[in-house]
């Protein structure tokens, strides 16, 4: 969770706790900016992260190319969504070599590309009209060689080539213009809703062809670069297999997610191997690049950055600001940049965040100044926990209860909102109690030693197999599906003696 500021808005009951709780619904803050896939950011969200001034493949896009003028526009806005940029040499430098041998056989090699790792554990990666390029940590991180890299990147290269970014653009005008003129003109609302809802579907099927469209472009690309051009196929397998392993349930958030607008289905897998069949037989074709996608890789962070803190099976800890809690057993803790969430049985959900203490004033006055909604004011009490002032209240909408908890600690005022289905009051004050007892202030020796986690690759030794090695793995309970996933290993596969592999460690 990224340390913020923010303004706070009411809530009002949604469908399930989780939802309730997800959305900006809920008396938390103004949600953050996302960005899903290779839509177009236009918004007013205000950066706090600076933009590169060093760009990995040219010194700077194209100054007379007017279709830079947008992703230079919004460039600042996705770096600040996404947590900043990721530095570290050996990795930009992977990534800066794989695009240089694609610009060169691209549709229009005298295109410039900026290209940008984001600061993200979300496995995402998009483009933007002028050859703003973007790509996270976390999808380098599920990468197994650097052809896999190349055909995510090759993708979105043929976004830029094809303009895709200004066509979407112009298709977008076009139905606010057309959503107002049907608004403005039929006087039936649903024949207004109708043709909203055609336009919608007739937006999203031309983003599908764009989609289609790059994915040709790139499988070539990949060929055409020496790459192994079965890993754009191999690759949107593995990211649908990691989205399955990271759901919670089939109503859970993509966030920003790479699948959440590029679909994974099997006529799309099957049309990038049908084109990659072109430059010959899957196994006999191409670079795959392993070995020096590993070393470009090795030591890069992975999961939570220290400025957003730490998930550590059921406890979140900050170092930068000296806070840690736990949930009950059986949840889990989601760490978004809006806001702390947890999800447990039976809908009951959990939603931690936090404000600057600018006034100084009481808690109780804080906690009937009107940002939550359904508030019942006889509830509130005053208290403390684990030596600093907090304050307590119920509130009630729909068919949820909720327990609001607000501690002070400094000049910062931390939230915690609990909601489970009306009746369950034991879950309630099982769940709140839980969040009250163990939310405390870390000692700074404490601070000092949470170490973030990060990509290893190593070695395998004589005698050892999937299950020794993933017992190595730290930041999750299901170690051998990751580990699995993370080294594109199959289940029933074995591994073999001096083969590299990643795991996940401090």
């Amino acid at each position: 969770m990224t340390e913020f500021n923010s303004a706070t808005t009411g809530f009002r009951p949604l469908r399930t706790a989780r939802r309730v709780l997800r959305n900006r619904a809920i008396p938390v803050i103004v949600a953050a900016l996302f960005l899903s896939g290779c839509e177009t950011l236009l918004d007013t969200y205000e950066p706090t992260v600076a933009p590169s001034t060093k760009p990995q493949i040219v010194d700077e896009v194209q100054k007379d190319d007017p279709r830079a003028e947008l992703g230079a526009r919004e460039h600042p806005r996705i770096v600040a969504s996404y947590g900043g940029e990721y530095r570290d040499v050996k990795t930009e430098q992977l990534v800066a070599r794989i695009t240089g041998a694609l610009t060169l056989v691209s549709e229009n090699p005298k295109q410039s590309y900026r290209i940008t790792i984001l600061n993200s554990p979300a496995i995402n990666a998009f483009a933007l009209p002028g050859g703003y390029v973007y790509v996270t940590r976390g999808l380098l991180a599920l990468a197994t060689d650097a052809s896999e890299v190349a055909a995510v990147l090759s993708h979105e290269m043929a976004h830029v080539t094809a303009n895709h970014g200004i066509e979407r653009q112009r298709q977008e005008e076009r139905a606010v213009i057309e959503t107002r003129v049907v608004a403005e003109v039929l006087s039936s609302t649903i024949d207004s809703k109708t043709a909203i809802a055609r336009q919608k579907l007739k937006l999203a099927a031309f983003s599908r062809n764009q989609e289609l469209q790059a994915d040709v472009i790139g499988v070539r690309m990949l060929g055409e670069a020496g790459y192994d051009p079965y890993a754009a196929a191999r690759f949107l397998d593995a990211m649908g297999a990691y989205s399955r392993f990271n759901a919670i349930n089939n109503d859970s958030d993509p966030g920003l997610d790479f699948l959440s607008s590029h679909p994974t289905t099997p006529q799309r897998v099957e049309l990038a191997r049908r084109h990659a069949r072109a430059f010959g037989m899957d196994g006999q074709v191409g670079d795959k690049g392993t070995e020096y996608f590993l070393n470009g890789i090795d030591g890069m962070l992975y999961g939570d950055s220290p400025q957003e803190g730490y998930v550590r099976g059921q406890t979140f800890l900050h170092g930068n600001l000296a806070i840690r809690f736990e949930v009950p057993n059986a949840f889990r803790i989601d760490n978004k940049a809006e806001a702390v969430m947890a999800t447990g049985p039976g809908d009951i959900a959990v939603r931690f965040d936090l404000v600057d203490d600018t006034s100084g004033g009481s808690l109780t006055d804080y906690m009937a100044s009107g940002w939550v909604t359904g508030l019942k004011p006889e509830t509130i009490r005053s208290g403390f926990v684990n030596g600093m002032q907090a304050a307590t209240a119920r509130a009630s909408a729909d068919k949820w209860d909720f327990d609001v908890t607000i501690v002070r600690n400094g000049k910062k005022i931390y939230r915690f909102l609990t909601a489970v289905p009306l009746g369950h009051e034991a879950d309630l004050l099982a769940t709140a109690t839980k969040l009250r007892t163990t939310f405390r202030r870390m000692s700074p020796g404490e601070a000092a030693a949470l170490k973030p986690l990060r990509i290893r690759v190593v070695t395998v030794k004589a005698g050892e197999t999937v299950q020794t090695m993933s017992a190595r793995m730290l930041g999750t309970e299901r170690k051998a599906e990751l580990f699995r996933l993370l080294n594109g290993l199959p289940i029933g596969a074995t591994l073999t003696t001096g083969q590299r592999v990643k795991i996940v460690a401090e």
